[in-house]
């Protein structure tokens, strides 16, 4: 082994606001203390009980994907698993995720969202691997 993954670093506008929006999506910590990182205007982290690290930085200019634009692509996602996609829209929607993909006409157990900066994410039913 030559590395341990220490946490996945988002580049948005507003990090404290993304931290927020992604603690009300998995719980933990927004900005715990950590020896690992200074914490400040333009870096947030969210610890959450899982264990995984996700970190904020702000970048100025920052332009978002537009999915599925492949001129401005999304770089990468995340997939949560959820019990139930139509219970867990409505929650995302109101922590300010926006629907980028709602699946409708297709039976497929994933729907894609962005987050509050523009960075694509997915839904996935439990149990139904990654989309």
């Amino acid at each position: 082994m030559i590395a341990e993954l220490q946490c996945v670093v988002l580049d948005c506008p507003d990090p404290l606001r993304l931290a927020e929006f992604y603690h009300s999506l998995l719980g933990g910590r927004v900005n715990r203390v950590d020896r690992r990182w200074a914490l400040d205007d333009d870096w947030a982290t969210l610890h959450t009980d899982a264990g995984l690290v996700l970190a904020f930085q702000r970048v100025a200019g920052h332009r978002p994907p537009q999915w599925p634009d492949p001129e401005r692509p999304q770089q990468f996602h995340l997939d949560f698993g959820v019990p139930d996609l139509d219970a867990a829209e409505p929650e995302v929607i109101a922590a300010g995720a926006t629907v980028l993909d709602d699946g409708a006409g297709s039976d497929r157990p994933w729907r894609i969202y962005a987050d509050p900066a523009g960075h694509p994410f997915c839904l996935v039913k439990h149990g139904a691997g990654p989309s």
